[in-house]
């Protein structure tokens, strides 16, 4: 059952209205897709964050505009990048008989055998897109690399296949790999990850306003 999200329908003009209601503690935003069509709305910041932490990014959340009852997924958000707020959503109303389109984050679990032997393990890709019902989009893939070696490479082709979901990203994209230990000379490199803001995730903080 798609958890309910309380919107308000909000005006588009003059622009100090966004200010207001960012100012106010709410995130504007726009529905659009099935049987929506661009309809400004706007939701109490703490409350959707609430929402999104508690339920997942891909999870359907049941809104009401005008008095009709529409099926969202968040499909989209703008982020501050100096306060790390978020400043606006769009959310995709959805048919729930229809596929969509998602990014899942990939999530490696288990211990190489290649790290077990001092390698070197380096994840390439962290999202996948999959195409699934909107009540079968899964918030995370998890992949196990307990048998990858030194050398060794997963791709995207690898991840094995399930019944709810279909993933949509080119098969030879490389996940992860675990290459040789780094002699003294070479120098250690990095990898960094994209993830979500913090304010989607499980922190205890509460976002600026």
């Amino acid at each position: 059952m798609a958890t309910t999200l309380e919107v308000q329908k909000r005006e588009t003009k003059p622009h100090s209205n966004i200010t207001s209601i960012r100012n106010a503690g709410r995130i504007p935003g726009v529905i659009y897709g099935y049987k929506a069509e661009n309809v400004p709305v706007s939701v109490d910041s703490l409350t959707f964050i609430k929402a999104v932490r508690d339920n997942g990014r891909n999870s359907v959340f049941s809104v009401s505009v005008d008095g009709a009852k529409l099926n969202v997924l968040l499909h989209d958000y703008q982020i501050d990048p100096l306060k790390g707020d978020i400043e606006h959503i769009d959310l995709l109303a959805v048919n729930m008989s229809e596929e969509v389109e998602a990014n899942v984050t990939i999530n490696l679990v288990g211990e190489s055998k290649g790290v077990k032997l001092s390698g070197v393990l380096q994840q390439v890709l962290y999202e996948i897109t999959v195409s699934a019902t909107p009540d079968k989009l899964p918030e995370v893939v998890e992949i196990d690399i307990t048998d990858l070696d030194i050398g060794d490479a997963i791709t995207v082709t690898d991840i094995p296949k399930n019944g709810d979901y279909e993933v949509i990203t080119e098969g030879e994209e490389v996940i992860a790999a675990v290459s040789a230990p780094r002699t003294a000379d070479e120098p250690e490199t990095t990898s960094s990850a994209v993830t979500e803001p913090e304010a989607l995730h499980g922190s205890d903080e509460t976002p600026n306003k």
